[in-house]
Protein backbone atom coordinates (compact mmCIF):
# COMPACT_ATOMS: atom_id res chain seq x y z
CA UNK A 1 0.00 0.00 0.00
CA UNK A 2 1.15 3.86 -0.78
CA UNK A 3 2.57 5.72 2.54
CA UNK A 4 0.75 8.66 3.10
CA UNK A 5 4.09 10.56 3.77
CA UNK A 6 6.09 8.58 1.72
CA UNK A 7 9.46 11.57 2.38
CA UNK A 8 9.31 9.50 5.69
CA UNK A 9 10.48 6.43 4.92
CA UNK A 10 14.00 5.27 5.83
CA UNK A 11 15.28 5.28 2.47
CA UNK A 12 15.22 9.37 2.67
CA UNK A 13 16.59 10.05 5.97
CA UNK A 14 19.77 10.92 4.51
CA UNK A 15 18.04 13.93 2.93
CA UNK A 16 15.95 14.32 5.53
CA UNK A 17 18.89 14.41 8.10
CA UNK A 18 20.76 17.05 5.36
CA UNK A 19 17.63 19.38 6.00
CA UNK A 20 17.30 19.04 9.47
CA UNK A 21 20.76 19.67 10.12
CA UNK A 22 20.75 23.03 7.78
CA UNK A 23 17.89 24.22 9.98
CA UNK A 24 20.00 23.82 12.40
CA UNK A 25 23.35 25.13 11.20
CA UNK A 26 20.93 28.48 10.21
CA UNK A 27 19.13 28.48 13.74
CA UNK A 28 22.91 28.72 15.36
CA UNK A 29 23.82 31.42 12.98
CA UNK A 30 20.92 33.76 13.96
CA UNK A 31 22.73 34.05 17.57
CA UNK A 32 26.66 33.99 15.89
CA UNK A 33 26.47 35.28 12.40
CA UNK A 34 30.67 35.66 12.12
CA UNK A 35 31.41 31.89 12.95
CA UNK A 36 32.97 30.83 9.67
CA UNK A 37 32.33 27.18 11.06
CA UNK A 38 28.91 27.88 11.25
CA UNK A 39 28.58 29.08 7.77
CA UNK A 40 30.42 26.42 6.35
CA UNK A 41 28.72 23.40 7.74
CA UNK A 42 25.27 25.63 6.46
CA UNK A 43 26.60 26.36 3.19
CA UNK A 44 27.36 22.48 3.08
CA UNK A 45 24.21 21.19 4.14
CA UNK A 46 22.29 23.61 1.49
CA UNK A 47 23.90 22.18 -1.54
CA UNK A 48 23.04 18.79 -0.11
CA UNK A 49 19.60 19.84 0.14
CA UNK A 50 19.63 21.41 -3.16
CA UNK A 51 21.13 18.06 -4.31
CA UNK A 52 18.64 15.88 -2.71
CA UNK A 53 15.52 17.96 -4.50
CA UNK A 54 17.41 17.64 -7.68
CA UNK A 55 17.82 14.11 -7.34
CA UNK A 56 14.01 13.66 -6.49
CA UNK A 57 12.63 15.28 -9.55
CA UNK A 58 15.16 14.65 -12.43
CA UNK A 59 13.82 11.69 -14.18
CA UNK A 60 16.99 10.15 -15.92
CA UNK A 61 17.94 7.89 -13.09
CA UNK A 62 15.73 6.17 -10.59
CA UNK A 63 17.82 5.01 -7.94
CA UNK A 64 18.50 8.30 -7.03
CA UNK A 65 14.81 9.48 -7.18
CA UNK A 66 13.77 6.26 -4.50
CA UNK A 67 17.11 7.63 -3.00
CA UNK A 68 18.10 10.98 -2.72
CA UNK A 69 21.70 11.78 -1.95
CA UNK A 70 22.78 8.63 -0.14
CA UNK A 71 22.17 7.06 -4.14
CA UNK A 72 25.24 9.29 -4.91
CA UNK A 73 27.75 6.68 -3.26
CA UNK A 74 26.83 3.65 -5.99
CA UNK A 75 27.64 6.30 -8.76
CA UNK A 76 31.06 7.28 -7.51
CA UNK A 77 32.08 3.51 -7.28
CA UNK A 78 30.90 3.53 -10.90
CA UNK A 79 32.91 5.85 -11.52
CA UNK A 80 36.23 4.68 -10.01
CA UNK A 81 35.01 0.75 -11.35
CA UNK A 82 37.79 0.30 -14.41
CA UNK A 83 40.40 1.38 -11.79
CA UNK A 84 39.60 -1.24 -9.37
CA UNK A 85 38.34 -3.74 -12.31
CA UNK A 86 41.03 -6.10 -11.23
CA UNK A 87 40.49 -5.98 -7.58
CA UNK A 88 36.53 -6.06 -7.22
CA UNK A 89 34.64 -6.30 -10.22
CA UNK A 90 36.41 -9.61 -12.42
CA UNK A 91 33.02 -10.83 -13.68
CA UNK A 92 34.16 -14.29 -12.87
CA UNK A 93 33.69 -12.82 -8.95
CA UNK A 94 30.43 -10.97 -9.53
CA UNK A 95 28.42 -13.95 -7.72
CA UNK A 96 25.27 -12.14 -9.90
CA UNK A 97 23.46 -13.80 -12.79
CA UNK A 98 24.48 -11.44 -15.21
CA UNK A 99 28.40 -10.33 -15.49
CA UNK A 100 29.36 -6.57 -15.45
CA UNK A 101 30.22 -6.25 -18.65
CA UNK A 102 27.09 -6.94 -20.18
CA UNK A 103 25.00 -4.96 -17.64
CA UNK A 104 27.70 -1.79 -18.90
CA UNK A 105 27.09 -2.63 -22.37
CA UNK A 106 22.94 -2.37 -22.08
CA UNK A 107 23.56 0.54 -20.28
CA UNK A 108 25.34 2.10 -22.74
CA UNK A 109 23.66 1.41 -26.07
CA UNK A 110 20.60 2.14 -23.57
CA UNK A 111 21.95 5.86 -23.25
CA UNK A 112 23.21 5.88 -27.15
CA UNK A 113 26.73 6.23 -25.29
CA UNK A 114 29.77 5.05 -26.74
CA UNK A 115 29.92 1.15 -25.97
CA UNK A 116 33.51 1.09 -27.73
CA UNK A 117 36.43 0.23 -24.91
CA UNK A 118 40.19 0.31 -24.87
CA UNK A 119 43.34 -2.48 -24.50
CA UNK A 120 41.54 -5.45 -26.30
CA UNK A 121 39.05 -7.68 -25.06
CA UNK A 122 38.38 -8.46 -21.44
CA UNK A 123 38.29 -12.76 -21.54
CA UNK A 124 40.58 -14.90 -21.64
CA UNK A 125 40.62 -16.50 -24.94
CA UNK A 126 42.56 -19.49 -24.26
CA UNK A 127 40.29 -20.48 -21.70
CA UNK A 128 38.01 -23.58 -21.94
CA UNK A 129 34.55 -22.20 -23.14
CA UNK A 130 35.35 -18.89 -24.78
CA UNK A 131 33.48 -18.47 -28.02
CA UNK A 132 33.88 -16.06 -30.98
CA UNK A 133 32.75 -15.94 -34.80
CA UNK A 134 34.99 -16.20 -37.33
CA UNK A 135 35.15 -13.32 -39.66
CA UNK A 136 35.10 -13.04 -43.58
CA UNK A 137 38.36 -12.09 -45.36
CA UNK A 138 35.80 -10.25 -47.82
CA UNK A 139 32.96 -8.94 -45.23
CA UNK A 140 29.38 -7.75 -46.69
CA UNK A 141 28.31 -4.38 -46.77
CA UNK A 142 26.34 -3.65 -43.60
CA UNK A 143 22.58 -3.83 -43.74
CA UNK A 144 20.56 -1.50 -43.28
CA UNK A 145 17.16 -3.49 -43.31
CA UNK A 146 15.37 -3.60 -39.59
CA UNK A 147 16.11 -7.58 -39.66
CA UNK A 148 12.01 -9.06 -39.39
CA UNK A 149 10.90 -12.28 -40.17
CA UNK A 150 7.42 -13.76 -40.79
CA UNK A 151 5.63 -15.90 -38.13
CA UNK A 152 2.67 -17.73 -39.25
CA UNK A 153 2.48 -21.73 -41.00
CA UNK A 154 -0.28 -22.70 -43.63
CA UNK A 155 -2.73 -23.00 -40.69
CA UNK A 156 -2.83 -19.20 -39.67
CA UNK A 157 -4.99 -15.85 -41.67
CA UNK A 158 -2.79 -13.57 -39.99
CA UNK A 159 1.35 -14.18 -39.74
CA UNK A 160 2.83 -11.56 -38.09
CA UNK A 161 6.38 -9.85 -39.17
CA UNK A 162 8.13 -9.75 -36.06
CA UNK A 163 11.63 -8.01 -35.60
CA UNK A 164 14.35 -10.95 -34.71
CA UNK A 165 14.90 -8.81 -31.19
CA UNK A 166 11.70 -8.96 -28.71
CA UNK A 167 11.15 -8.30 -25.01
CA UNK A 168 10.94 -11.78 -23.72
CA UNK A 169 7.92 -12.82 -21.19
CA UNK A 170 7.96 -11.14 -18.01
CA UNK A 171 4.25 -10.53 -16.38
CA UNK A 172 2.22 -7.20 -14.33
CA UNK A 173 2.82 -8.09 -11.21
CA UNK A 174 6.31 -9.17 -11.16
CA UNK A 175 7.05 -5.53 -13.40
CA UNK A 176 5.60 -2.56 -11.76
CA UNK A 177 3.04 -1.19 -14.12
CA UNK A 178 5.54 2.30 -14.95
CA UNK A 179 8.08 -1.10 -16.28
CA UNK A 180 5.42 -2.42 -18.33
CA UNK A 181 4.18 1.21 -19.44
CA UNK A 182 8.12 1.66 -20.74
CA UNK A 183 8.83 -1.99 -22.04
CA UNK A 184 5.84 -1.59 -24.38
CA UNK A 185 6.47 1.75 -25.68
CA UNK A 186 9.40 1.58 -25.99
CA UNK A 187 8.52 -1.62 -28.27
CA UNK A 188 5.85 0.39 -29.95
CA UNK A 189 8.65 3.50 -30.40
CA UNK A 190 11.28 0.38 -32.17
CA UNK A 191 9.06 -2.01 -33.86
CA UNK A 192 9.52 -4.90 -32.05
CA UNK A 193 7.18 -7.26 -29.83
CA UNK A 194 6.44 -7.12 -26.02
CA UNK A 195 5.52 -10.86 -24.43
CA UNK A 196 2.80 -10.49 -21.25
CA UNK A 197 4.18 -12.87 -19.50
CA UNK A 198 1.74 -15.51 -17.84
CA UNK A 199 0.56 -12.68 -15.55
CA UNK A 200 -2.11 -11.48 -18.58
CA UNK A 201 -2.63 -8.92 -20.72
CA UNK A 202 -2.87 -5.96 -18.63
CA UNK A 203 -4.16 -1.61 -19.06
CA UNK A 204 -0.88 -1.01 -18.79
CA UNK A 205 0.22 -3.21 -22.17
CA UNK A 206 -3.04 -1.65 -23.46
CA UNK A 207 -2.45 1.95 -23.41
CA UNK A 208 1.27 1.73 -24.68
CA UNK A 209 0.42 0.74 -28.43
CA UNK A 210 3.25 -1.62 -29.00
CA UNK A 211 3.00 -5.12 -30.99
CA UNK A 212 1.93 -7.74 -27.70
CA UNK A 213 2.62 -11.17 -27.87
CA UNK A 214 -0.24 -13.21 -25.09
CA UNK A 215 1.35 -15.59 -23.49
CA UNK A 216 -0.94 -17.95 -21.57
CA UNK A 217 0.31 -19.96 -18.87
CA UNK A 218 -1.18 -22.87 -16.15
CA UNK A 219 -2.73 -19.95 -14.61
CA UNK A 220 -5.28 -18.76 -17.44
CA UNK A 221 -4.46 -15.20 -16.03
CA UNK A 222 -6.63 -12.92 -18.33
CA UNK A 223 -8.40 -16.24 -19.49
CA UNK A 224 -9.74 -17.51 -16.52
CA UNK A 225 -12.94 -18.95 -14.87
CA UNK A 226 -13.11 -18.54 -11.08
CA UNK A 227 -12.42 -22.39 -10.58
CA UNK A 228 -8.77 -21.81 -12.43
CA UNK A 229 -9.51 -23.09 -15.48
CA UNK A 230 -9.36 -21.87 -19.13
CA UNK A 231 -12.01 -19.53 -20.29
CA UNK A 232 -12.20 -19.77 -24.25
CA UNK A 233 -14.76 -17.00 -24.24
CA UNK A 234 -12.49 -14.81 -22.05
CA UNK A 235 -9.83 -15.42 -23.84
CA UNK A 236 -11.64 -14.90 -27.30
CA UNK A 237 -12.95 -11.43 -26.32
CA UNK A 238 -9.11 -10.46 -25.54
CA UNK A 239 -7.21 -12.13 -28.11
CA UNK A 240 -8.88 -10.55 -31.17
CA UNK A 241 -7.42 -6.77 -29.79
CA UNK A 242 -5.42 -5.96 -33.12
CA UNK A 243 -2.45 -4.85 -30.27
CA UNK A 244 -2.26 -8.78 -29.92
CA UNK A 245 0.16 -10.05 -32.90
CA UNK A 246 0.93 -13.63 -31.67
CA UNK A 247 -0.96 -15.86 -28.81
CA UNK A 248 1.59 -18.35 -26.85
CA UNK A 249 0.96 -21.33 -24.85
CA UNK A 250 3.65 -21.35 -22.08
CA UNK A 251 4.72 -25.32 -20.44
CA UNK A 252 7.24 -24.19 -18.82
CA UNK A 253 10.24 -21.48 -17.96
CA UNK A 254 13.71 -21.52 -17.91
CA UNK A 255 14.05 -20.03 -14.46
CA UNK A 256 12.12 -22.30 -13.00
CA UNK A 257 10.94 -25.36 -15.31
CA UNK A 258 8.12 -27.82 -13.77
CA UNK A 259 7.52 -25.37 -10.91
CA UNK A 260 4.85 -23.10 -12.00
CA UNK A 261 5.12 -19.18 -11.87
CA UNK A 262 5.54 -17.58 -8.51
CA UNK A 263 4.58 -14.16 -7.30
CA UNK A 264 4.95 -13.52 -3.86
CA UNK A 265 2.05 -12.11 -1.64
CA UNK A 266 3.52 -8.55 -0.65
CA UNK A 267 3.58 -8.19 -4.58
CA UNK A 268 -0.29 -9.10 -5.14
CA UNK A 269 -1.41 -6.07 -5.00
CA UNK A 270 -5.54 -5.40 -5.34
CA UNK A 271 -4.99 -4.63 -8.54
CA UNK A 272 -2.88 -7.56 -9.30
CA UNK A 273 -5.74 -9.45 -7.83
CA UNK A 274 -7.63 -7.72 -9.99
CA UNK A 275 -5.68 -8.53 -13.30
CA UNK A 276 -5.08 -12.10 -12.27
CA UNK A 277 -8.36 -12.95 -10.60
CA UNK A 278 -6.65 -14.33 -7.83
CA UNK A 279 -7.08 -13.24 -3.73
CA UNK A 280 -4.88 -10.25 -2.64
CA UNK A 281 -1.69 -10.43 -0.48
CA UNK A 282 -1.69 -13.93 -1.21
CA UNK A 283 1.41 -16.21 -2.89
CA UNK A 284 -0.02 -16.62 -6.82
CA UNK A 285 1.70 -19.76 -7.63
CA UNK A 286 0.69 -21.57 -10.71
CA UNK A 287 0.21 -24.96 -11.01
CA UNK A 288 3.04 -27.04 -12.73
CA UNK A 289 0.92 -28.63 -15.13
CA UNK A 290 -1.95 -27.17 -17.33
CA UNK A 291 -5.24 -28.67 -17.08
CA UNK A 292 -6.69 -27.38 -20.21
CA UNK A 293 -4.82 -30.59 -21.97
CA UNK A 294 -3.06 -34.20 -20.80
CA UNK A 295 -1.89 -35.75 -23.90
CA UNK A 296 0.54 -34.43 -26.55
CA UNK A 297 -2.66 -34.57 -29.10
CA UNK A 298 -4.80 -32.92 -26.95
CA UNK A 299 -1.93 -30.21 -26.00
CA UNK A 300 -1.62 -29.18 -30.75
CA UNK A 301 -5.49 -29.60 -30.35
CA UNK A 302 -5.40 -26.65 -27.70
CA UNK A 303 -3.04 -24.82 -29.68
CA UNK A 304 -5.01 -24.70 -33.02
CA UNK A 305 -7.87 -23.64 -30.92
CA UNK A 306 -6.48 -20.64 -29.31
CA UNK A 307 -5.43 -19.60 -33.41
CA UNK A 308 -8.87 -20.01 -34.25
CA UNK A 309 -10.01 -18.00 -30.91
CA UNK A 310 -7.61 -15.34 -32.08
CA UNK A 311 -9.10 -14.72 -35.45
CA UNK A 312 -6.21 -16.74 -36.87
CA UNK A 313 -3.12 -15.02 -35.47
CA UNK A 314 0.15 -16.96 -35.27
CA UNK A 315 -0.21 -19.65 -32.08
CA UNK A 316 2.92 -21.49 -30.84
CA UNK A 317 4.49 -22.30 -27.21
CA UNK A 318 6.76 -21.61 -24.84
CA UNK A 319 9.13 -24.18 -23.23
CA UNK A 320 12.56 -25.14 -21.15
CA UNK A 321 13.24 -28.32 -22.67
CA UNK A 322 13.25 -31.38 -20.22
CA UNK A 323 12.70 -34.87 -21.16
CA UNK A 324 13.24 -35.25 -24.84
CA UNK A 325 10.86 -38.36 -25.34
CA UNK A 326 8.28 -35.55 -24.09
CA UNK A 327 9.19 -33.19 -27.35
CA UNK A 328 9.70 -36.23 -29.73
CA UNK A 329 5.95 -37.12 -28.30
CA UNK A 330 4.56 -33.61 -29.25
CA UNK A 331 6.19 -33.81 -32.81
CA UNK A 332 4.33 -37.27 -33.40
CA UNK A 333 1.10 -35.82 -32.73
CA UNK A 334 1.85 -32.81 -35.05
CA UNK A 335 2.46 -35.75 -37.43
CA UNK A 336 -0.78 -37.97 -36.61
CA UNK A 337 -3.19 -35.14 -36.18
CA UNK A 338 -1.83 -32.73 -38.71
CA UNK A 339 -2.24 -29.69 -36.24
CA UNK A 340 1.19 -27.76 -35.93
CA UNK A 341 2.16 -24.76 -33.92
CA UNK A 342 3.13 -21.95 -36.12
CA UNK A 343 6.17 -21.14 -34.11
CA UNK A 344 7.83 -22.58 -30.78
CA UNK A 345 9.90 -20.36 -28.26
CA UNK A 346 12.83 -22.05 -26.21
CA UNK A 347 13.60 -21.05 -23.30
CA UNK A 348 17.52 -21.88 -21.30
CA UNK A 349 17.35 -22.77 -17.67
CA UNK A 350 20.21 -20.12 -17.59
CA UNK A 351 17.55 -17.66 -18.01
CA UNK A 352 14.58 -16.26 -16.44
CA UNK A 353 14.05 -12.72 -14.14
CA UNK A 354 11.49 -14.26 -12.02
CA UNK A 355 12.24 -15.68 -8.27
CA UNK A 356 12.34 -19.92 -7.69
CA UNK A 357 14.02 -22.12 -5.01
CA UNK A 358 17.54 -22.42 -5.56
CA UNK A 359 17.70 -26.08 -7.02
CA UNK A 360 15.35 -25.36 -10.10
CA UNK A 361 17.31 -22.27 -10.49
CA UNK A 362 20.72 -24.51 -10.88
CA UNK A 363 19.81 -27.95 -11.70
CA UNK A 364 16.34 -28.11 -13.30
CA UNK A 365 16.34 -28.20 -17.13
CA UNK A 366 18.35 -27.88 -20.24
CA UNK A 367 20.41 -24.93 -20.85
CA UNK A 368 19.70 -23.00 -24.30
CA UNK A 369 21.95 -24.02 -26.69
CA UNK A 370 21.36 -27.74 -25.91
CA UNK A 371 17.22 -27.18 -26.09
CA UNK A 372 17.48 -25.08 -29.06
CA UNK A 373 19.77 -27.33 -30.94
CA UNK A 374 17.89 -30.33 -30.03
CA UNK A 375 14.56 -28.41 -31.09
CA UNK A 376 15.81 -27.30 -34.25
CA UNK A 377 17.51 -31.16 -35.10
CA UNK A 378 13.62 -32.88 -33.86
CA UNK A 379 11.50 -30.61 -36.19
CA UNK A 380 14.21 -31.09 -39.29
CA UNK A 381 14.38 -34.57 -38.55
CA UNK A 382 10.29 -35.20 -38.91
CA UNK A 383 10.39 -32.67 -41.52
CA UNK A 384 8.36 -29.46 -40.22
CA UNK A 385 11.39 -26.93 -39.68
CA UNK A 386 10.10 -25.04 -42.82
CA UNK A 387 6.96 -24.45 -41.37
CA UNK A 388 7.42 -23.69 -37.60
CA UNK A 389 9.35 -20.73 -36.72
CA UNK A 390 11.64 -20.58 -33.65
CA UNK A 391 12.56 -18.03 -31.07
CA UNK A 392 15.22 -18.62 -28.34
CA UNK A 393 15.66 -16.54 -24.71
CA UNK A 394 17.97 -17.26 -22.08
CA UNK A 395 20.28 -14.59 -21.23
CA UNK A 396 20.41 -13.02 -24.96
CA UNK A 397 21.92 -9.38 -24.45
CA UNK A 398 24.00 -8.44 -27.69
CA UNK A 399 24.53 -9.17 -31.10
CA UNK A 400 26.70 -11.71 -30.43
CA UNK A 401 24.61 -14.01 -28.29
CA UNK A 402 21.59 -13.15 -31.05
CA UNK A 403 24.12 -14.49 -33.62
CA UNK A 404 24.83 -17.38 -31.89
CA UNK A 405 21.98 -18.46 -31.25
CA UNK A 406 20.45 -17.91 -34.84
CA UNK A 407 23.38 -20.62 -35.97
CA UNK A 408 21.97 -23.19 -33.61
CA UNK A 409 18.45 -22.86 -35.45
CA UNK A 410 17.01 -19.97 -34.16
CA UNK A 411 14.98 -17.13 -36.12
CA UNK A 412 14.67 -14.60 -33.28
CA UNK A 413 15.88 -13.84 -30.27
CA UNK A 414 13.94 -12.21 -26.64
CA UNK A 415 15.73 -10.95 -24.03
CA UNK A 416 14.47 -10.25 -20.60
CA UNK A 417 16.90 -9.20 -18.44
CA UNK A 418 18.53 -6.78 -21.18
CA UNK A 419 15.68 -5.21 -21.36
CA UNK A 420 15.18 -4.35 -17.28
CA UNK A 421 18.86 -3.08 -17.33
CA UNK A 422 17.36 -0.91 -20.22
CA UNK A 423 14.58 0.47 -18.00
CA UNK A 424 16.82 1.12 -15.32
CA UNK A 425 17.37 -2.47 -12.71
CA UNK A 426 20.58 -2.81 -11.12
CA UNK A 427 20.09 -6.46 -10.56
CA UNK A 428 19.96 -5.50 -6.76
CA UNK A 429 17.92 -9.10 -6.01
CA UNK A 430 15.18 -7.36 -3.94
CA UNK A 431 12.36 -8.70 -6.75
CA UNK A 432 10.61 -10.51 -4.22
CA UNK A 433 10.91 -8.33 -1.40
CA UNK A 434 8.71 -5.30 -3.33
CA UNK A 435 11.40 -2.81 -2.56
CA UNK A 436 13.28 -2.52 -5.86
CA UNK A 437 15.10 0.72 -5.23
CA UNK A 438 14.52 1.79 -8.89
CA UNK A 439 10.61 1.23 -9.10
CA UNK A 440 11.20 -1.56 -11.86
CA UNK A 441 10.00 -5.14 -10.07
CA UNK A 442 7.40 -3.07 -7.57
CA UNK A 443 3.80 -2.87 -7.04
CA UNK A 444 4.62 -0.21 -4.36
CA UNK A 445 3.97 2.88 -5.75
CA UNK A 446 5.85 5.36 -3.70
CA UNK A 447 8.80 3.57 -5.53
CA UNK A 448 7.44 3.45 -8.71
CA UNK A 449 7.42 7.09 -9.54
CA UNK A 450 11.03 6.91 -9.83
CA UNK A 451 10.82 5.33 -13.52
CA UNK A 452 9.83 7.84 -15.56
CA UNK A 453 8.44 5.87 -18.45
CA UNK A 454 8.62 8.87 -21.02
CA UNK A 455 12.41 8.71 -19.97
CA UNK A 456 12.76 5.07 -20.39
CA UNK A 457 10.93 4.17 -23.15
CA UNK A 458 13.26 5.41 -25.19
CA UNK A 459 16.10 3.53 -23.48
CA UNK A 460 14.41 0.77 -24.40
CA UNK A 461 14.25 1.53 -27.85
CA UNK A 462 17.95 2.61 -28.27
CA UNK A 463 18.91 -0.76 -26.83
CA UNK A 464 16.87 -2.65 -29.28
CA UNK A 465 18.20 -0.30 -32.14
CA UNK A 466 21.98 -0.56 -31.12
CA UNK A 467 21.93 -4.17 -30.11
CA UNK A 468 20.34 -4.75 -34.09
CA UNK A 469 22.81 -2.09 -35.51
CA UNK A 470 25.74 -4.53 -33.91
CA UNK A 471 24.04 -7.52 -34.96
CA UNK A 472 24.08 -6.39 -38.63
CA UNK A 473 28.19 -5.50 -38.11
CA UNK A 474 28.83 -8.80 -36.83
CA UNK A 475 26.93 -10.38 -39.64
CA UNK A 476 28.47 -8.31 -42.52
CA UNK A 477 31.94 -8.94 -40.65
CA UNK A 478 31.08 -12.98 -40.74
CA UNK A 479 30.10 -12.48 -45.01
CA UNK A 480 26.73 -12.19 -43.93
CA UNK A 481 23.63 -10.78 -45.29
CA UNK A 482 21.44 -11.58 -42.82
CA UNK A 483 21.69 -12.75 -39.31
CA UNK A 484 19.54 -15.84 -40.41
CA UNK A 485 22.75 -17.04 -42.90
CA UNK A 486 24.74 -17.94 -39.30
CA UNK A 487 24.97 -21.50 -39.62
CA UNK A 488 26.83 -23.89 -36.70
CA UNK A 489 30.43 -23.71 -38.88
CA UNK A 490 30.40 -19.35 -37.72
CA UNK A 491 30.94 -20.18 -34.23
CA UNK A 492 33.97 -21.71 -32.58
CA UNK A 493 34.12 -22.88 -28.93
CA UNK A 494 37.40 -23.84 -26.94
CA UNK A 495 37.50 -26.91 -25.11
CA UNK A 496 40.93 -26.49 -23.86
CA UNK A 497 44.02 -24.09 -24.40
CA UNK A 498 45.06 -26.50 -27.43
CA UNK A 499 41.38 -28.10 -29.10
CA UNK A 500 39.17 -25.41 -30.62
CA UNK A 501 35.23 -27.15 -32.23
CA UNK A 502 32.52 -25.32 -34.04
CA UNK A 503 29.51 -25.68 -33.47
CA UNK A 504 29.34 -28.58 -36.16
CA UNK A 505 31.59 -30.27 -34.02
CA UNK A 506 29.49 -29.67 -30.63
CA UNK A 507 25.63 -29.90 -32.40
CA UNK A 508 25.70 -32.51 -34.97
CA UNK A 509 22.47 -31.87 -37.47
CA UNK A 510 19.76 -34.39 -38.45
CA UNK A 511 19.19 -34.45 -41.71
CA UNK A 512 15.22 -33.58 -43.14
CA UNK A 513 12.72 -36.71 -42.23
CA UNK A 514 15.84 -38.58 -40.94
CA UNK A 515 13.70 -39.42 -37.71
CA UNK A 516 10.75 -40.73 -39.98
CA UNK A 517 13.71 -43.11 -41.66
CA UNK A 518 14.90 -44.12 -38.94
CA UNK A 519 18.42 -43.80 -39.99
CA UNK A 520 18.62 -41.59 -36.98
CA UNK A 521 22.10 -42.58 -35.09
CA UNK A 522 21.31 -43.78 -31.67
CA UNK A 523 21.64 -40.51 -29.55
CA UNK A 524 17.67 -39.98 -31.59
CA UNK A 525 16.43 -43.72 -31.95
CA UNK A 526 15.82 -44.21 -27.96
CA UNK A 527 13.84 -41.06 -27.40
CA UNK A 528 12.21 -41.37 -30.45
CA UNK A 529 10.69 -44.98 -29.14
CA UNK A 530 9.57 -44.01 -25.91
CA UNK A 531 7.85 -41.20 -27.37
CA UNK A 532 4.23 -41.54 -27.54
CA UNK A 533 1.36 -38.86 -29.51
CA UNK A 534 -1.05 -39.98 -26.54
CA UNK A 535 0.88 -39.79 -23.53
CA UNK A 536 3.83 -37.41 -22.13
CA UNK A 537 4.91 -40.42 -20.39
CA UNK A 538 8.10 -42.54 -21.68
CA UNK A 539 6.92 -45.78 -23.48
CA UNK A 540 8.88 -48.85 -24.03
Amino acid sequence: MPTLFPIFEIRFLPFLGTVVLGVAFAIALLFLPTNVWLWLGFAICASLVLLGVYDLVQPHHAVLRNYPIAAHLRFLLEAIRPEMRQYFFEDEKDGLPFSRDKRSVVYQRAKLALDVRPFGTNYDVYREGFEWVNHSMAPRPISKEPFRITVGGPDCDKPYSASVFNVSAMSFGALSANAIRALNEGARLGGFAHDTGEGGYSPYHREGGGDIIWEIGSGYFGCRNPDGTFSAEKFAAAAVNDQIKMVELKLSQGAKPGHGGVLPAPKVSPEIALTRGVPTGQDCISPSRHSAFSTPIEMMQFIAEMRRLSGGKPAGFKLCVGHEWEFLAICKAMLEIGLYPDFIVVDGKEGGTGAAPLEFIDHIGKPMRDGLAFVHNALVGIGARDRIRLGASGKIASGFDIARAMALGADWCNAARGFMFAVGCIQSQSCHTDRCPTGVATQDKNRQRALVVADKRERVANFHHATLHALAELTAAAGLDHPTEFRPEHICHRLSPSEIATFADLYPRLAKGELLTGTANPRWRRPWEMASAHSFRAVG
